[in-house]
């Protein structure tokens, strides 16, 4: 805290202009804010001005050097000074704040990285005979000069910070920041897959080529699923499900993963409004109630999603590096999410991550010959049991074994045909191409869960009344907050009423919860407000109890089944959605290709 000292008479400070220089900087603190940054500017500006192929060469981390090469419109002679100046732009003619439909329209980006860095832009105008290149260093300009090159713009930015080297301490490694230009790159290249692009490391005068997407054409889906599945890898694409709905001028197109193909953290859900990759709190939270009772917390589905949406309903002028949005009417928005993902896991049914399969192969080890050699004597004595029995003698044994007939238990459905059972836990099925192991335990407990959704949905949330109203005391604005949220809140049974500026009464609550202490529910409630501009806790305290009715009420481990069961159990898994993974994520079964089974005894 300041301590003034007002025994001494103070001179009252003086308003200034600050020079361009100083604002040039100021701006680039908020739009460049590390390499990254400075490079997704400026791929950008390629794709508006029309570029079907960008070359990007980048060293330490585009510490020394971020160069974008492009084959776009260009730029005439005459407008390289002006591209230089604040707000200055080609996209907008500044009468129309909300029809934006480029990438960039601030006019602030290359200005403030020629305030920072040494920038050289040198264009030549399609139909133009020759280039033009202008310099601009620490926010000093250059005079134009002539230069031979093809049509197209390519952007130099040399010792990025050099100008500001405070900013430089506050930058990573070369390894993180090259890994932030890296993740730029995708998301672009995501966002237009019909524009190849190209990145290379040429740190200590080296070429090294890190990324290369060719461009993709057709319908499309298709051409995003070729570059999805060059950026993401074809993992994702086999574990991806197709998302496409509409609702009132809003189109969702794009992919999103299985829940048992998840990650530990979000770095891989990414999300696009128009075409500009963002981070928006209302896609997120919607993603995660649209994974909310088939992921656990703590795993994130990786997605692709792509939002179109008239201009009219999206503010995309809400923060210097254009990161975030804001839509006039964001529960439109997350609805149309949360439903289109909920039927994509629907249709995917009983569908269960490949990469499953792959890690539970890899767990597999192929008993290695012995290098020993021994007599034949030795050989046939350490080969002869001490005692022999057949195999009629095994099956009293072995009591997991299941006789079945095709007729009744078919080899050719999804989840094949009951063969045994194992460890009174894992029912072992054969397919006409292989087999699958599955979990009983928690392959019942899904189905059951499942069930009893469908019952809360058709008969609706039951609700207790409090003899007497737990009073809970909140600041205005917290209880502002709950009452406009309270007509969703009677949705899954809980009843709020204001009781006064600063506190509420909770009046009903949903029965199935049991005694609650309201106090911590309403703040648990306000703390998912306040970070994903909506709440489900609700309605996940009692999925919660769902599930954990369902887990006591499903097939124990430890039981042994009946043949018939067990194919029952199979069938009903293939007409039930989201069957493929448990309350809690994990996968109901693993699928095993008879093709890998038989390369781990060398038949193939």
């Amino acid at each position: 805290m300041r301590q003034d000292n007002h025994k001494i008479e103070q001179k009252a400070p003086e308003i200034r202009q600050l020079d361009e220089t100083a604002q040039n900087r100021i701006a680039a603190g908020e739009v460049v804010e590390r390499p990254a940054s400075a490079l997704k500017e400026l791929v950008e500006n390629a794709l508006d001005a029309g570029a079907t192929r960008i070359e990007i060469a980048v060293a330490d981390g585009g510490k020394t050097l971020i160069r974008v090469e492009d084959d776009g419109y260009g730029i005439a002679e005459t407008q390289l000074p002006l591209a230089m100046s604040r707000h200055a732009t080609s996209k907008i003619d500044g009468s129309d704040l909300v029809n934006i439909l480029t990438f960039g329209f601030r006019g602030e980006a290359l200005p403030s990285m020629g305030a920072v860095g040494r920038l050289t832009i040198s264009s030549r105008q399609r139909g133009a005979a020759s280039g033009a290149s202008l310099s601009v260093s620490g926010g000093a300009v250059g005079s134009v000069e002539p230069k031979a090159m093809n049509e197209g713009t390519i952007v130099e930015l040399r010792d990025l910070f050099h100008a500001t080297p405070a900013r430089l301490k506050f930058l990573r490694t070369d390894r993180a920041e090259m890994q932030a230009i890296v993740d730029a790159v995708k998301r672009l290249a995501m966002a237009e897959p019909a524009v190849g692009f190209v990145l290379r490391d040429v740190s200590g005068g080296g070429s090294k080529e890190v990324l290369r997407y060719s461009a993709d054409q057709g319908a499309l889906f298709d051409a995003l699923a070729t570059r999805l599945k060059s950026v993401l890898g074809a993992d994702f694409m086999d574990n991806a499900l197709k998302v496409e709905a509409h609702r009132d001028g809003i189109q969702l197109a794009g992919f999103a993963s299985l829940p048992t193909y998840s990650r530990g953290n979000a770095q891989q859900q990414f999300l696009f409004v128009n075409g500009r990759p963002v981070k928006d709190k209302v896609l997120i939270g919607a993603l995660r109630a649209s994974y909310m009772d088939v992921l656990h917390s703590g795993r994130f589905p990786v997605v692709a999603l792509f939002l179109d949406a008239p201009v009219q309903i999206v503010d995309v002028n809400v923060h210097p590096a254009k990161s975030e949005v804001r839509f006039k009417d964001p529960g439109v928005v997350r609805g149309l999410i949360i439903s289109a993902i909920k039927h994509a896991l629907a249709e995917g049914g009983h569908r269960s991550s490949s990469t499953i399969s792959d890690a539970t192969l890899g767990a597999f080890t192929p008993e290695q010959p012995s290098a020993r050699i021994y007599q034949m004597e030795d050989r046939i004595q350490l080969m002869r049991p001490t005692h022999q029995r057949g195999f009629a003698e095994t099956q009293d044994v072995f009591s997991g074994r299941v006789e079945s007939h095709d007729e009744i238990a078919p080899t050719d459905a999804p989840l094949g045909a009951a063969r045994a059972q194992l460890h009174e836990n894992y029912i072992i099925a054969q397919t006409d191409e292989g087999m699958v192991i599955i979990d009983q335990h928690a392959a019942h407990e899904r189905l059951v869960y499942e069930k009893l959704k469908t019952q809360m949905a058709e008969n609706g949330v039951v609700r207790q009344a409090l003899l007497i109203p737990e009073i809970v005391e909140l600041s205005e604005q917290d209880c502002a907050t709950l009452l406009d949220a309270a007509d969703t809140f009677a949705q899954f049974g809980l009843i709020v009423e204001s009781f006064g500026k600063n506190a509420i009464a909770v009046q009903e609550v949903p029965a199935v919860l049991g005694e609650v202490n309201a106090t911590e529910m309403l703040k648990d409630i306000l703390d998912e407000l306040s970070e994903h501009n909506t709440s489900t806790e609700i309605q996940t305290r009692i999925e919660v109890i769902l599930s954990r009715v369902a887990c006591h009420g499903s097939i124990r481990s430890g039981r042994r089944m009946r043949a018939e069961e067990m194919n029952a159990l199979l069938r009903e898994m293939e007409a039930t959605p989201n069957s493929g993974q448990c309350n809690h994520g994990r996968p109901t079964y693993v699928k095993l290709a008879l093709k890998d089974i038989e390369k781990l005894f060398g038949r193939r």
